[in-house]
């Protein structure tokens, strides 16, 4: 299961009509409720149906309480183009401009077994506000996501130049600084492989990543810590900047991992003004055509994440849980 947790526990109501730039977001999930000052909910549509959300239990390590977020399969095994979600969301009215610095904190706990094939199965994300009228679908410019049953995070912005490794611009390799990327020329983007979880390396991770990209600088200093290793803490800032001036830190188990800047999020006709975040359980087909993904091992590769009190005893079952939540606008 994977759990939700802020690393302090100030908070403030979002009161209807003010800036929300200036509020502190926090819910502790003691309540049997999402708290009016935490600014989460749960979307109540088609898509959603097939999960549910639970608040039960006490989270290990903090005495707050926890939500349960289940997802059940919805899509069949053969079905192309179906994707699955269970997803807890910011509210409308207190989302923050795309260019505001965000501060995230929260707590992941997943439990066994994890996927092991590399379909998108995304944990956590931030997405520019989309409006109806726009063409296309664009990603995640930030997304927490499982590789094989491993931790990974990536970052998405509209299509960059990019060199193949082994070509003539890059025969051995990414320059320091530049990163891992896969260019979806169908759909205008490119996806950046930033973190990936201990132990493991981008050579068994999916073999996509194959492009090098300058236009997106990082600093690695150290890997993400294993899926499996329980209660994980994470603290994220989200600054996005298509233009080239995006900004994130991505703090897990206390250990600072990487600092990534330049070109991140989209631009374009049909995006809004603001930035979210939404935590849950999503799955779909790879990213982009010739990504495929190969089944490694016969474990359930439907996600069905909760949040609760992390206890080893209960059922076996992929799920995402949640202790406490924290946001904070800089």
């Amino acid at each position: 299961m994977i759990g939700l947790a802020g690393a302090v526990t100030v908070s403030a109501r979002a009161e209807a009509g003010a800036d929300p730039t200036q509020h502190i977001l926090h819910d502790g999930f003691e309540r049997g409720c999402f708290a009016p000052e935490g600014g989460l909910f749960y979307t109540d549509n088609p898509e959603q149906r097939s999960g549910r959300v639970v608040f039960d239990g006490v989270a290990p390590d903090s005495g707050a309480g926890a939500v349960t977020v289940v997802m059940a399969p919805s899509c069949l095994s053969h079905a192309v183009g179906c994707s699955e979600r269970t997803e807890i969301w910011e509210r409308p009215e207190v989302l923050v401009p795309l260019h505001s610095t965000v501060w995230y904190g929260f707590a992941l706990h997943l439990n066994d077994a994890l996927a092991q094939d590399d379909r998108r199965y995304v944990i956590a994300q931030w997405k520019r506000e989309i409006l109806p009228e726009a063409v296309g679908d664009y990603s995640p410019f930030l997304a927490l996501r499982l590789y094989r049953g491993r931790l990974g995070i990536t970052v998405e912005t509209d299509l960059i130049p990019s060199y193949p490794i082994g070509g003539s611009e890059r025969p051995e390799g990414c320059l320091p600084g530049e990163v891992l990327v896969i260019n979806c020329t169908e759909a205008q983007q490119t996806r950046a492989l930033i973190a990936i979880e201990s132990g493991t390396t981008t050579k068994n991770y999916p073999r996509y990543f194959n492009v090098c990209a300058p236009g997106i600088r990082v600093a690695s200093h150290a890997d993400l810590p294993s899926a499996q290793q329980g209660w994980i803490d994470f603290v994220i800032r989200s600054q996005p900047g298509p233009d080239g001036e995006g900004h994130i830190e991505v703090i897990a188990g206390g250990v600072h991992t990487v600092t990534l800047q330049g070109h991140i999020g989209h631009g374009g006709p049909g995006l809004d003004d603001n930035q979210y975040f939404k935590m849950g359980p999503y799955r779909a087909p790879p990213p982009c055509p010739g990504a495929s993904a190969t089944t490694i091992s016969g474990a359930d590769p439907v996600a069905a994440m909760s949040s609760a009190s992390g206890n080893a005893r209960r059922k076996r079952r992929k799920r995402l849980a949640s202790r406490r939540f924290r946001r904070l606008v800089t």
